[in-house]
Parts: C-alpha cells; structure tokens; sequence
C-alpha cells in the first residue's frame, strides 16, 4: 500500500519564501543598525582587571562614547586600516578615563586614566606625580582593603588626586617598594597623550616603555571616553550559570557616571 504525500498549495509557497526573505532582511537590518551605533556612538565593555580600582572594578560592565573624540580606524571593529588621522576629531580632557588601542599590537583595548597632554614633563616621585613641575596635589585618606585575587586581603592607601582643572578622582597606592613609584622625566610627545591606571601599584600604563608597557599613545589610538558603569558583577559571577546574574551582582554600581 503506497501512502499519498500531500503537497503545500502552489500558491502558499511564495508566501513561506516571502516570510523567510522578511526575516533575513530584519535580521540585516537589526545588524546595520547596531553596527552604526557600535562605530558611530556607544560601544560597551567589561572590566577585566584591577589595575583601575577603586573607581572600576573587575566586572564592570561599562558603555564608552564613540564621539567624545571624534573617528579613526580604530572606531571600526578589527581596525582596518581605511583612512589615516581622526575625523571630527575633538582634544580629550585631562583626567578622562579613556579606551584605547594599545599602541605596540594595535588591536588589545586597554583603559586607564588621561594623565598627561602633548607637551607635558611629567615625574612619578615617592608616587605623587609632578606636571610640569608643579606636584599634583593628593590627599591622603582612610586605608581601603583590597581582595588580592590570591584567596586574602591586605590594606591598601587611598589618597584623593586633584588636577590642575580641578577634577578629582580616588587612587590606591600599595607603599613606597612598588615599581612604578619613582618614575620619569617623561616629555610627552605631539600627538600623543600619557596614561596611568588608578591602582597605581597594580598597572602597567604609560609609566612602562611601549615594548613592555603602553608608552605614549597616540592620537589616532583612541577609541572612547568611558561614560558609566552600566553593571557590574562579583568574579564569581558566570554566563553559564544564571543564577550568579543575581546572587553575584552589585546593585549599587548599577548606572554610576564615572568621574
């Protein structure tokens, strides 16, 4: 006994091809779309490291503007190499928290704090930096405790840093014996800008020569001004266990402008 395989209608299959183009076309479009805004305005990253406590932590989920600056190729994803300098290119401002292209790879993203303009003499003495011969003023404050990563505490000085501009911001300073406590004279080239984290003993900024280190970095280099903190989780949060997405978050990180 045979069995009678029935057939969609002629005329009903035009109209699942239809329906299959409709969604490949709004699936091209949502992509477009968040492509244009992924170049053109917001960009979000996560925070992989401490090198910029206290102000961000590990597990920071932050949204860095794309325009504060202005383009390069590296606002592009993968940094193809189509047009050199900066279009619509604005001057950052001291003390921003920026994202940018690490300049001896060209494509590792790092964060850290905008110490130096071009032009700018800067000296790291007994961890106070000194710009253009002025020190920078730091205040000192209540010791804070650190999680070392390595299942124990320790204290760690805070002291409060004020810009010449008048922006303030807190840093950590884990003593005298650190590496990067005594730095410098560093000249800060044209077109590039000097950087250092905020865990001034737990960073490898522009205190270090490019090979090792960051070095100068230049302008085109730049990708954006990290604005706020969107969300944030503790290390033992985890993609593949939803749970933690709860358990593990830090609620009052949540929507923080950064300084």
């Amino acid at each position: 006994m045979s069995e009678n395989v029935q057939s969609a209608p002629a005329s009903e299959k035009p109209d699942a091809i239809q329906e299959i183009v409709e969604i490949v076309k709004t699936v091209v479009y949502a992509l477009l779309i968040a492509l244009v805004l992924r170049v053109l305005f917001f960009q979000p990253f996560t925070i992989p490291s401490a090198s910029m406590e206290p102000n961000l932590l590990e597990g920071d989920y932050i949204i860095v503007s794309k325009y504060s600056y202005g383009y390069s190729r590296h606002s592009i994803p993968f940094s193809p190499p189509l047009f050199d300098g900066r279009i619509m290119a604005r001057t950052p401002s001291r003390g921003d928290i920026v994202v940018f292209k690490l300049p001896r790879d060209g494509r590792t993203d790092y964060i850290k704090r905008l110490i130096g303009m071009p032009g700018d003499r800067i000296e790291i003495r007994g961890g106070q930096i000194i710009l253009n011969g002025q020190p920078v003023p730091r205040e000192a404050m209540s010791p804070g405790i650190i999680d070392t990563g390595y299942g124990f505490t320790r204290e760690v000085m805070r002291y409060r840093e004020t810009l010449p501009d008048g922006r303030t911001y807190v840093t950590y300073d884990l003593g005298p014996d650190g590496e990067m406590y005594n730095k410098g004279p560093f000249l800060v080239p044209e077109g590039h800008y000097f950087f250092m984290g905020d865990h001034r003993d737990n960073s490898l900024d522009s205190r270090a020569p490019e090979e090792i280190g960051v070095g100068y970095v230049p302008a085109d280099n730049l990708v954006g001004k990290a604005q706020v903190i969107l969300l944030s989780w503790e290390r033992g949060a985890s993609l593949f266990k939803p749970w933690t997405w709860v358990t593990e978050a830090r609620p009052g990180r949540f929507f923080n402008i950064l300084q």
